[in-house]
């Protein structure tokens, strides 16, 4: 079982508008209490607000592309972070025409600000790693838009391995950390109890992709293959299809062809035109192709799986 929490809370889904109670493209990801916020549009501080969440917590930002739809949010919230005196510093990630503007809004309004800002040029290169902590390494992928556009894929680091229940009390509390890494356990006799006696197998790390903009890509198999969670834009439905590759946008079937053939655990679906009033539509006509299939929802919180 696991104890740690890995899930996503989703703070926008619509594509392009805000329109039908959708909000511009943002989501939070938590990793064992770690945020990571993937994507910024217009309206995310206040989203951020309204999930009860403060936003000082995030050490790091992932920008997608620049679209304003996915970033237009980004200055107000570095500018509320200062007015609120943050001191710690913020990590962004994204496309290499992302600092300029930046700088020249920071500059043009005369901020300075309080904490350090460190933005990271990233390129549309499928696996490249562009961030690891304690706890997540980072990886790109090449989406295929209209513009350079990169998608993520969050890998849960390895964890220890897990004291069997029926033997903890045999192993002395200072020793436990050392098991937990893989040592034997020498008894004060001298004699040895061997590490696979008293720990399992650490559980299996979990992971999480996010497709955001992008045409139907068969590339990205390869990069995506097996993910607990699957996150992929479904701006249209089939009947739109002249429309979706046109502006280098998926249907919903699409999205759901991609996932089946990764066999991921699971499909979000995301990024909905406004011109649908209701995305079970979108839901309706990716179920057929992937049965495991998810609509996302302002404020929805999902849970990632272990990656398969």
């Amino acid at each position: 079982m696991y104890h740690s929490p890995f899930s996503i809370t989703t703070l926008g889904t619509g594509a392009a508008l805000p329109a039908r109670g959708r909000f511009p493209t943002s989501q939070l990801l938590n990793v064992h209490g770690n945020h990571y916020l993937i994507d910024c549009g217009e309206g995310t501080q206040e989203r951020l607000r309204a999930a009860g969440f403060n936003f000082q917590r995030i050490g790091h930002i992932f920008i997608s592309h620049l679209h304003g739809d996915h970033y237009l949010g980004l200055l107000g919230l570095i500018s509320s972070m200062h007015l609120m005196g943050r001191q710690v510093p913020l990590h962004i990630y994204g496309p290499p025409e992302l600092k300029p503007i930046i700088d020249i809004q920071l500059r043009a309004s005369g901020t300075w600000l309080r904490y350090p800002l460190h933005v990271h040029s990233t390129e549309p290169v499928s696996g490249a790693v562009i961030h690891q902590d304690t706890h997540v390494t980072v990886t790109v992928l090449a989406l295929r838009h209209r513009i350079p556009c990169t998608g993520f894929v969050f890998q849960e680091q390895s964890g220890a391995r897990r004291l069997r229940a029926d033997r903890v009390q045999e192993i002395p509390p200072f020793k436990r950390a050392s098991v937990k890494a893989g040592e034997d356990l020498v008894l004060p006799d001298g004699s040895v109890v061997t590490n696979a006696t008293l720990t399992e197998d650490p559980l299996a790390p979990r992971s999480y992709a996010y497709c955001s903009d992008t045409a139907y890509e068969p590339a990205l198999i390869p990069f995506v293959s097996g993910v607990g969670l699957l996150y992929h834009e479904a701006t249209f439905t089939t009947a739109m299809a002249d429309r979706a590759k046109e502006t280098l946008h998926s249907t919903a079937a699409q999205a759901a062809q991609l996932a089946k053939e990764a066999a991921v655990g699971q499909l979000l679906l995301g990024h909905f035109s406004s011109r649908y009033k209701s995305a079970d539509v979108l839901l309706n006509e990716a179920l057929p192709i992937f049965p495991r299939t998810l609509l996302s929802y302002e404020g929805g919180v999902f849970p990632v799986g272990p990656s398969c």
